[in-house]
């Protein structure tokens, strides 16, 4: 079972600032709720074929993986791959301005499930769009301060 699980928020403040800092891999632990660190493997800042290992706990689990940027468009959408990690997922953020300093933002975790992890993609899938809706509420917070 494949898993695609969207999720958006608007945020009050400009493109260029909510696309700034969700974009950096640093600020990650900052409003993510389940990823404890993430650490560039490649040079900074983000491009294509930039790789970052992060460290995360998810459903109960402590996960490490490492995501490689496929597709950078500055201001309008990142997408990310696992290069390695339990299963394989794509993550891709795009920005879209819908106001004088506004900011809507969408949030996408694609993925097939294999082995034992796809008896449980249903579920996965529910706690994914959860987890998704909490961390873009967090970042919210943070960009609104």
């Amino acid at each position: 079972m494949k898993i695609d699980v969207v999720s958006d928020i608007s945020i009050n403040a400009p493109l260029e600032y909510v696309a700034g800092y969700a974009s950096n891999p640093e600020n990650a632990s900052e409003w993510y709720v389940n990823i404890k660190s993430a650490e560039f493997l490649t040079t900074k800042p983000i491009d294509i074929g930039s790789q970052v290992a992060f460290r995360a706990k998810f459903l109960g689990r402590q996960l490490e993986y490492v995501y490689e940027v496929v597709e950078w468009q500055p201001l309008e959408k990142l997408v990310m791959i696992t290069a390695n990690g339990p299963f394989p997922m794509q993550t891709t953020y795009t920005w879209e301005k819908i106001g004088s300093g506004k900011t809507k933002m969408f949030l996408r975790n694609t993925g097939e499930p294999s082995g034992f992890s796809k008896f449980v993609a249903p579920f996965m899938a529910f706690a994914i769009k959860r987890a998704n809706k909490k961390d873009l509420e967090q970042l919210k917070k943070i960009l609104e301060k």
